[in-house]
């Protein structure tokens, strides 16, 4: 990447060992993957006297004045320990040192952005060698994406008036609305939990709010200037877009119509601070949401998604934020012990899973969202039933009873391929585990599936009984 600067080899080489040393200094100072899943680890608010504390050698004010920041604003410091190697290394590293990252970093910020010798050689590493794609993605995917990136909402109401009719919207909302109903069932029932968590754990379900396809209100893009001279300068002006569009947010309400994903995202998500469960229309596509298919296959594939998100706001880390969003503790000491017994369960299994070529999750990175698929799942499955009360016998279709469709459409779901570089990354990094053991992992746990297929004890889908996890 230097040399296509002009650079040249020798110097080259030198200046990637000095980035080389300075990142891994900083990645020192880092907290790991499963650190940064606990919400109050990454929580330190101060103010700009404090921050300064930290790092006495950095004068922030020019930075703050710079982005029209009130000086008086709070701040949180999510890893102080990497501000504080920030400080010593700006005395330790030489000035040249400095000069030497911040180049190479505008230009690995930008690259995708630059002529195809760049495009091409960032592909090559974080994509060949990290992850083992042999070849890009065809331009109209590659522009495609980087539209949505840049200007979803605009994307967006495009593809739902073409792909996300109102009787689609109308669906899932009730599809959301039954696995709430079944989810305040199973908390209510649940013997482990005392009335009084009952009570919170209930304030905080009632108080989710959905978002189903797309927003109520759109995005206003009339300040943002796109035209056709130049690739790099509209990559540029959106990206200054998108952070005056967020700096202008400070010390006004938070907006709690806005979405975090664009409408056309592959994609849902739960947030602890909003308490929002989010669906955008993308998701709501077949293989996960069909309005064409039997309520079956739409409560494996959609249903299982909502049990999903819903299931983030009671996972290890989203269970430590109350109804409104604060990072705030509505446990009993008994209870929040029988949650992490139940946690733990899941993290065993992950952690002893063999997802093959030697490679095994780590438990404690992907115990959030293996909790939420199995939560998920169960919770879905619960409230297909409940659907059924009053209904004739779902019939038999293709050979497939309800419940083996149900099951089916959850496995479809998560039906993908996965080179092994990929997998390492995976492993290492990402709190999802690899998708085939999302399907695999989660099922293992379920009598239901077990029932509906004949699995036995001792087959590879059961596991014992004493093992098998389960949070309600």
């Amino acid at each position: 990447m230097l040399q296509l600067l002009g650079d040249p080899a020798e110097r080259a080489t030198a200046a990637a060992q000095t980035i080389l040393a300075f990142e891994t200094k900083f990645a020192e100072a880092t907290r790991t993957a499963v650190e940064r899943r606990d919400p109050n680890a990454r929580y330190h608010k101060m103010d700009l006297a404090g921050l300064s504390q930290l790092t006495p050698t950095f004068n922030w004010k020019p930075v703050l004045d710079a982005r029209k920041i009130p000086l008086g604003t709070s701040i949180n410091v999510t890893e102080p320990e990497f501000l504080k190697r920030f400080n010593q290394q700006l005395s330790a590293e030489p000035v040249d040192n400095w000069k030497t990252w911040l180049r190479w970093r505008v230009l690995a910020l930008n690259a995708t952005a630059l002529s195809k010798p760049f495009v091409d050689e960032n592909f090559h590493f974080r994509n060949t060698i990290l992850l083992g794609i042999k070849e890009p993605q065809p331009r109209w995917r590659v522009c495609t994406v980087a539209v949505d990136a840049g200007l979803g909402e605009a994307l967006g109401q495009v593809y739902t008036d073409k792909y996300f009719p109102p009787e689609s919207k109308r669906r899932v909302k009730e599809l959301v609305e039954n696995l709430r109903t079944t989810l305040g069932i199973q908390i209510r029932n649940a013997d482990w939990l005392t009335p009084e968590t009952k009570k919170n754990a209930m304030t905080k379900l009632n108080a989710f709010v959905a978002k189903v396809g797309y927003p109520d209100k759109w995005r206003d893009y009339s300040s943002l200037s796109i035209d056709r001279t130049s690739y790099f300068n509209d990559v540029r002006a959106i990206g200054i877009f998108a952070r005056d569009y967020n700096l202008a947010k400070i010390g006004k309400p938070v907006d709690k119509t806005e979405w975090g994903m664009t409408p056309p995202t592959l994609n849902a998500y739960y947030s602890p601070l909003q308490n929002e469960i989010v669906f955008p229309a993308g998701i709501l596509q077949p293989p996960f949401f069909d309005p064409k298919a039997d309520d079956a296959i739409n409560y494996g594939a959609a249903g299982a998604v909502i049990g999903h998100e819903m299931g983030h706001g009671f996972d290890d880390s989203g269970s430590q934020y109350d109804a409104e969003g604060n990072l705030q503790n509505w446990w009993t000491p008994e209870d929040r012990k029988s949650f992490d017994a139940r946690a733990a369960c899941v993290i065993e299994q992950f952690d002893s899973l063999d997802v093959g070529n030697g490679l095994h999750h780590k438990g404690k990175l992907v115990v959030g969202e293996a909790m939420g698929d199995l939560n998920g799942l169960k919770l879905a499955y619960a409230a297909y039933h409940r659907s059924l009360e009053s209904k004739p016998e779902p019939p038999v279709i293709d050979g497939f009873t309800a419940d083996q469709r149900f099951f089916l459409a959850f496995a479809r779901s998560w039906g993908s391929q996965m080179r092994l570089e990929a997998m390492q990354v995976q492993v290492n990094t990402n709190p999802h585990p690899i998708a085939k053991f999302r399907c695999i992992g989660t099922l293992q746990n379920m009598p239901e599936f077990h029932k509906a297929f004949n699995c036995k004890p001792g087959d590879l889908m059961v596991r014992p009984a004493d093992k098998q996890c389960k949070l309600w």
